[in-house]
């Protein structure tokens, strides 16, 4: 039975991916996929796997979780499944953590690494999502100024702008920490609105059209997020409609040259990490070595035709 994990991150479309899966859950079974969500998981199914305090030794605790986990694998396979799918972003982090902290899951490679023991290597593929910066970070800050937290300063995000990490080094943790194990790379920006092709690439089960296109804890408008901010806070703000964009055109222009740097030093090859994979759009078909020339096609050519066609 091949055991698929899907990683997420925030603010990347997860929660409509899990609420897609969730809704199509009975379909998918039919062609022998289980999957579970974080109403699965976030349940005490990850009990024990990273350390909480607690009156019982950490050890005891990862070693429950290992036979937690594979009892309920083996119930699986038991009742029919050929693969289990797996979603559950919290397994690599919070949002509130990396705002804390300035940076993209600082702790991944810890946590991993726990829940590769955990699960006794039977995870054969992991799938996680990325977003250009400039996009990820503002929703993440929308999100947490929703809930109560204070708009953010210039001295915060001047912290967000001068990190030196990167999704490049969320996927070289990844790598170190999960050994054997095939990462398929998303971006947000081919695959977030397409659930039923993400599922098709991480699974190879063509994916059910229906809750296909819900979206689910999207980032509120501006003049939401006022209606849910006291009149005091929503004064720092900026005035109008739309979306809420925090950082400058300078701030912007940098935070997308690094993620276009990642997206590069992936399609290079990932500094020879050949586990991890990037994953393209199948529908978007990529023009040969020698495009095809049709009537459309104007240029230098064409104009060097008709000169000479109306010459002497």
């Amino acid at each position: 039975m091949q055991v698929i994990v899907h990683l997420g991150a925030h603010r990347c479309a997860t929660t409509s991916f899990q609420d897609y899966l969730r809704f199509n859950a009975p379909a998918l079974f039919e062609q022998s996929l289980e999957v579970w969500g974080p109403d699965r998981t976030r349940h005490g199914l990850f009990h024990g796997i990273l350390p909480v305090p607690s009156v019982m030794p950490a050890a005891n605790g990862a070693k429950r979780a290992k036979g937690r986990l594979k009892m309920r694998l083996d119930q699986s396979r038991a009742a029919g499944a050929q693969q289990v799918l797996i979603s559950d972003e919290n397994m690599i982090g919070s949002v509130r953590e990396n705002l804390r902290l300035g940076g993209l899951y600082d702790g991944i490679g810890e946590r991993l690494a726990r829940f590769h023991e955990a699960f006794d290597g039977t995870v054969s593929v992991l799938a996680i999502n990325l977003r250009s910066l400039e996009s990820y970070w503002t929703s993440a800050l929308t999100y947490a100024v929703a809930r109560g937290h204070r708009v953010p300063a210039g001295g915060q995000l001047d912290r967000l702008i001068e990190s030196h990490r990167s999704w490049r080094d969320v996927l070289t943790d990844i790598a170190c920490s999960m050994p054997g194990v095939e990462i398929r790379v998303l971006p947000f920006e081919t695959f977030g609105g397409r659930p039923e092709l993400q599922l098709e690439l991480l699974t190879g089960i063509k994916g059910p059209r229906e809750n296909a296109r819900l979206r689910h804890a999207a980032s509120p408008r501006l003049e939401e997020l006022r209606a849910m901010m006291a009149t005091s806070a929503a004064r720092a703000l900026p005035e109008g409609e739309g979306r809420w964009r925090p950082f400058d055109e300078v701030q912007t222009a940098a935070l997308r040259e690094c993620y276009a740097d990642d997206l590069m030093w992936l399609a290079a090859g990932a500094d020879g990490l050949s586990q991890i994979r990037l994953m393209n759009d199948p529908d978007k078909q990529a023009a040969g070595d020698n495009p095809l020339q049709n009537d459309l096609t104007r240029g230098r050519p064409h104009d060097e035709d008709r000169r000479l066609a109306g010459s002497g």
